[in-house]
């Protein structure tokens, strides 16, 4: 399978975004992917009006913090998204980066085992939601009893079934982490050493990652590997050099992170148009 080439955007200005994901989408790329924080620009609706200037390109989060949201508002907005785009929506969620700003919010939960709960909570309730079927849910952070709901009040399924596709961050090689992919339908490779301390994914991390999967999850819906990084725009045999082990370890993306960029980086970049990997 070819692996498919995404931007990750430092912007999430609503105009600015509808701009960049239809010049990537001219410009060749397959996804436009925007990245959330405790106080910006929503990137719902900004990748609401990439939505309305783009016909083709994947459109997605990397990530949003789900303790930042209910997960019913979360399945709102993304429904709405993911009728404007025709079914190109992709979500990524996460548990947050509390050193981006959360001190400043003391209401928010900033607790790593809560904020992983609610993270697999958050899970179960859209895999429902988009369903649009009657259910209950008692969790630990979360309650619904859509049992005493009527079916009309609730809003039209999504456009890709039986869900819009969800990415999360995975630990290798944590148990936890990996099983909760399993659930999934992509993961964003991470890995720790042995001091627990973040170290750098490597393809023979991938190949395993990508083994743990095909070997436990039961799902039978598509599943990708999502590598992100920098590639040079210009010299395409670099770029070979560069992707094809990612390619051989089982990516099926790669995000070239565009974060901190500024805006003309980020416009040369696009025009270039996606990395050219021979399978």
């Amino acid at each position: 399978m070819a692996m498919k080439f995404g931007l990750a955007s430092p912007y999430n200005e609503a105009r600015k975004v509808a701009e960049l994901a239809q010049l990537a989408e001219e410009s060749g790329w397959d996804g436009f992917f925007l990245g959330d924080a405790i106080w910006c620009e929503d990137p719902m609706i900004a990748l609401a009006a990439a939505a309305m200037t783009t016909r083709r390109i994947r459109l997605g989060t990397m990530v949003i913090p789900v303790p930042l949201r209910r997960p019913w508002k979360i399945a709102s907005e993304t429904l709405a998204v993911d009728r404007l785009s025709d079914g190109r929506l992709i979500l990524g969620l996460g548990t947050g980066a509390v050193w981006m700003g959360w001190h400043a919010f003391p209401d928010e939960v900033t607790d790593g085992k809560a904020r992983a709960e609610m993270l697999d909570e958050t899970i179960d309730i859209l895999t429902l939601l988009y369903q649009r079927k009657q259910f209950d849910y008692d969790g630990k952070h979360y309650h619904l009893k859509l049992t005493v709901m009527d079916v009309m009040h609730y809003p039209s399924k999504p456009v890709q079934q039986p869900r819009i596709p969800l990415w999360i961050p995975s630990i290798w090689p944590h148990k936890k982490s990996m099983q909760r992919v399993l659930k999934c339908d992509g993961l964003l490779p991470e890995k720790r050493g042995p001091d627990g301390q973040p170290a750098d994914v490597t393809p023979e991390d991938m190949r395993a990652m990508a083994g743990f999967v095909q070997a436990n999850r039961t799902l039978t819906t598509p599943f990708d590997i999502v590598m992100q990084g920098k590639t040079d725009g210009v010299d395409r045999a670099r770029q070979q050099d560069q992707l094809a082990p990612w390619q051989k370890a089982g990516a099926t993306w790669w995000v070239e992170g565009l974060w901190g960029e500024p805006e003309e980086a980020v416009v040369a970049r696009i025009r270039q148009g996606p990395p050219q990997v021979t399978p």
